[in-house]
């Protein structure tokens, strides 16, 4: 997949960008980046625009990555691409019903690029 649309969902530009550069380190073939600081803001871009992948931080405000990811199912855009949680050591509970409501998997903080391609990768030859 050399045509890459990700979605990164986080609150902090900083980890954004960081999730980007760790995506094309990773050597995906990124070909457009959308970005979103909430939940909210995501589903609004998602109404459209079309990805290949989301990454989305649990803990943000306004909506958090668990409500996003449960407010997917209503979006058309949306249905079929893998989600991948981003999210610190403490909320464990939170990526298990993360993955309850529909992520296909999650990285903890920090990350590495190849930690990233190890998690992502293979969701993207499933969703291909």
């Amino acid at each position: 997949m050399d045509s890459l649309r990700a979605l990164i969902v986080d609150d902090s530009s900083v980890m954004r960008k960081i999730i980007e550069r760790s995506l094309r380190q990773a050597g995906l073939g990124i070909a457009a980046v959308l970005e979103a600081g909430n939940g909210a803001d995501a589903l609004t871009l998602l109404a459209e625009n079309r990805v290949d992948l989301i990454l989305c931080d649990i803990n943000m405000p306004v909506m958090n990555g668990l409500e996003f990811v449960k407010k997917l199912s209503g979006i058309e855009n949306a249905h079929g691409i893998p989600i991948v949680m981003i999210t610190t050591e403490g909320s464990e509970s939170q990526v298990v019903q993360a993955l309850a409501a529909g992520a296909r998997g999650y990285i903890r903080k920090p990350f590495t690029a190849e930690q990233v391609k190890e998690h992502v990768l293979p969701l993207l030859r499933v969703h291909a």
